[in-house]
């Protein structure tokens, strides 16, 4: 086949992957996971059932590559926010007001069916890893350059940033967003 030709059917592979992503989040926010059918997202998406079969069987499985893509895309994000800036110290702000920012805005109606369905599968576990040891590290750093507590590991620092941002989803602004990352902040910083 030529190259012009396999590039073409894999853009139109990829469009429709992402439209049928696209269009299973947008009905499961609406309606919650059990109101959502294979022949509703075909429908959607503007495809046939047969088409949209070829991709995935079921809707679980859509659901879970949809989840896997958002987490990737969350992990970049973070990983963007370290790259900006070079001090430890504001690397590591930086990084822990995108988590809980993102934290803040990933949630709506239906978050607590959808983290049941998802949260056991292996993917997640591999993501909740790589962000510990990203955070785990920015801590090190941060501790290395004497703006982080030292009578701590940076483990168990990582462990607290992560469960007292978790928080950020429940909170009314970003404004009281911003104010959990500094309250957080201020838990790390090196006693007097």
């Amino acid at each position: 086949m030529p190259k012009l030709w396999t590039d073409t059917i894999e853009t139109h592979r990829r469009e429709v992957r992402d439209a049928v992503l696209d269009t299973t989040a947008r009905l499961i926010a609406d309606h919650g996971l059990l109101g959502v059918t294979m022949s509703a997202i075909a429908e959607e998406a503007g495809i046939g059932r047969a088409t949209l079969y070829k991709y995935f069987p079921d809707v679980e499985s859509i659901l879970s590559v949809w989840h896997e893509r958002e987490i990737a895309l969350h992990l970049e994000q973070l990983v963007a926010a370290r790259d900006q800036v070079r001090d430890p110290a504001d690397r590591l702000q930086a990084v822990l007001e995108t988590f809980a920012l993102i934290n803040y805005e990933s949630h709506g109606p239906h978050d607590g069916e959808l983290a049941a369905a998802m949260h056991r599968q292996e993917h997640v576990r591999h993501a909740e890893h790589q962000l510990r040891h990203l955070i785990q590290k920015l801590i090190a750093d941060s501790e290395a350059s004497g703006t982080v507590r030292d009578d701590i590991p940076p483990g168990e620092l990582a462990e607290y940033c992560l469960h007292a941002l978790a928080a950020s989803s429940g909170l009314p602004s970003k404004a009281a967003v911003r104010r959990l990352v500094t309250v957080t902040l201020d838990g790390l910083r090196p006693h007097s």
